[in-house]
């Protein structure tokens, strides 16, 4: 099933209740909320006891799996990792496009979008697809990054352990606009209410001491930083 032809909340664990009105219909908001990212929270019982960890990821949209894929990876070593597939995993992602700054503080909030991911992962064996996973979550934080590196080693590779998870059960949530005031508030004035836009900016690019003074800052990095 493409991604596009899968709704979103299929399944009551992924339904949206509290603030419903805020639930997106289609699926292009989940690419959107891992676009816009580079960081999500995976929640997995290690021992019974919950960890919520944040870590780096991938997304193919046509991956193997149903809906399409999300790629986690780390330490072979990590128990998260390995009791995760032995269980239903959480994966969260959040954007904040604001501050939303209300005249009370009960109606203070934020814009944001946010997706929930829901599933049991799955262990990916497979070299050719281990590749195109690092890589992508390698392209996630730095777009392009990844044709410009050397090969993974076969250490590299031994050390580490990449995850794949359906991105069928998935829900989205967004909120954006001003603050919504109690109307008293409103008549009574008095207080400034408004939003304050949130953006991501890149500082200036740092030359690593190591490197030879006449080799540039390719344009991928650059691109990043004009973004």
């Amino acid at each position: 099933m493409a991604l596009d032809e899968a709704p979103l909340s299929p399944t009551p664990r992924t339904t949206v209740v509290r603030g419903r009105q805020r639930a997106q219909a289609e699926r292009t908001a989940l690419l959107d909320v891992f676009r816009s990212a580079r960081l999500c929270h995976l929640g997995v019982l290690v021992g019974n006891v919950p960890r919520v960890l944040p870590t780096v990821y991938g997304v193919d949209p046509d991956g193997p799996d149903r809906a399409g894929t999300l790629y986690l990876h780390g330490s072979v070593a990590a128990r998260s990792m390995v009791e995760a597939p032995d269980q239903d995993i959480c994966v969260t992602v959040t954007v904040v496009d604001g501050l939303v700054l209300a005249r009370s503080a009960f109606h203070h909030s934020m814009n944001y979008r946010s997706a929930v991911v829901v599933g049991r992962p799955r262990r990916v064996e497979d070299p050719e697809e281990r590749t195109r996973a690092l890589d992508a979550i390698v392209d996630q934080v730095v777009p392009g990054r990844s044709a410009h590196l050397r090969g993974h080693t076969r250490k590299e590779l031994a050390a580490t352990s990449v995850l794949a998870l359906s991105l069928y059960e998935a829900s989205v949530k967004a909120r954006a606009g001003g603050p919504i005031d109690d109307d008293a508030d409103i008549m009574a004035g008095g207080v400034w209410a408004g939003v304050v836009p949130v953006h991501e900016t890149m500082g200036g690019v740092v030359r690593a001491k190591d490197v030879e003074p006449d080799l540039a800052v390719p344009d991928h990095v650059l691109a990043l930083c004009r973004a």
